[in-house]
């Protein structure tokens, strides 16, 4: 399934959807309102895909990767802030392949005990996920392993465009989606899968910028690397691959601050018992902070895409 970046597109990924499908969940949506939250009334769709296997999205493109590409004998490796490498992780366990996860010492306690969970050999390298992919692609290199990109793959883009597969079918009626960003992966495959019929924005922190520097330069370029969500939003670039996907289909983003997210994560938790991660509440925050504020009447989903986290502590009585 490989090819140039025109090989997504909303064809290729209902395609991939039905390789994935006996693996996956299809995670639920649920529709609230604004005045849940203290905001002004309108319909609010959340998509839970932290319920997904493995606890956010990435699970989808692992899979497409693992699913419908040959895999050699020494197995799989991936660099990851968390998420992706434990996606990569589950989706080896199932199919019965060896991994190995590199991640930054900024990847979160949760995310480094569900890798080990899954059983896959992790290696903690470097501060930032950079450093950690370049220890991924030397173990390549070094083993012949499998590299699977966390989001600068076309089969990943794939996978992860079938959540707007899902979201497409579940909530047909939306006028807009609101994704969470890091390297672009899950906002380029939903923007596929909708193809300009609906509004596809990205919402990024301020403190890692990945995809408005992009689009203010017209081309992938480095930009700030940390924040709250660094474990999840903050690779240095947007990939070549995602880029003009979301340059042609999802051309807007919203910046929002730490503290909205956080804000958002308490809210989420609060009002519907949902624990989302930093990275997994960011698109909810540009609601719940009025960075996106909808026009009358508009149809706002939001794609709750992670929940790794250590948020609450059922240890105490």
């Amino acid at each position: 399934m490989s090819g140039p970046g025109d090989a997504v597109t909303p064809q290729t990924i209902a395609q991939c959807e039905k390789i994935i499908r006996p693996y996956i969940r299809r995670t639920p949506v649920i529709e609230t309102d604004g005045s849940e939250f203290g905001l002004p009334a309108h319909t609010l769709i959340l998509k839970l895909e932290l319920l997904q296997h493995s606890g956010s999205f990435k699970t989808r493109g692992a899979l497409t990767n693992l699913l419908t590409r040959a895999i050699p004998r020494a197995g799989v490796v991936a660099a990851s802030g968390g998420n992706h490498g434990a996606a990569v992780a589950y989706a080896a366990m199932r199919i019965g392949k060896p991994a190995k996860i590199f991640v930054p010492r900024v990847c979160s306690p949760a995310k480094i005990a569900r890798i080990r969970e899954y059983g896959a050999d992790l290696t903690i390298e470097g501060d930032l996920y950079a450093d950690a992919l370049a220890a991924s692609e030397a173990w390549a290199l070094q083993t012949g392993a499998m590299p699977v990109h966390a989001f600068d793959q076309n089969e990943t883009i794939m996978g992860q465009g079938t959540v707007g597969f899902e979201l497409d079918q579940q909530a047909p009626e939306i006028d807009t989606v609101l994704v969470s960003v890091g390297g672009g992966g899950l906002i380029s495959g939903v923007a596929a899968w909708y193809a300009g019929r609906i509004k596809v924005i990205g919402v990024e922190p301020f403190a890692s910028p990945t995809l408005t520097k992009a689009l203010e330069a017209g081309h992938p370029v480095d930009a700030e690397a940390g924040g709250l969500a660094a474990d999840s939003l903050a690779p240095r670039r947007v990939g070549e691959r995602v880029f003009p996907i979301v340059q042609k289909y999802a051309p807007r983003t919203v910046l929002v601050t730490d503290d909205a997210i956080a804000e958002a994560q308490k809210t989420l938790w609060r009002a519907l018992r949902i624990v989302a991660e930093p990275g997994g509440a960011a698109a909810f925050s540009a609601i719940a902070s009025g960075a996106y504020r909808p026009d009358a009447g508009e149809r706002v989903a939001v794609i709750i895409c992670g929940g790794n986290t250590e948020a609450v502590n059922f240890d105490t009585h």
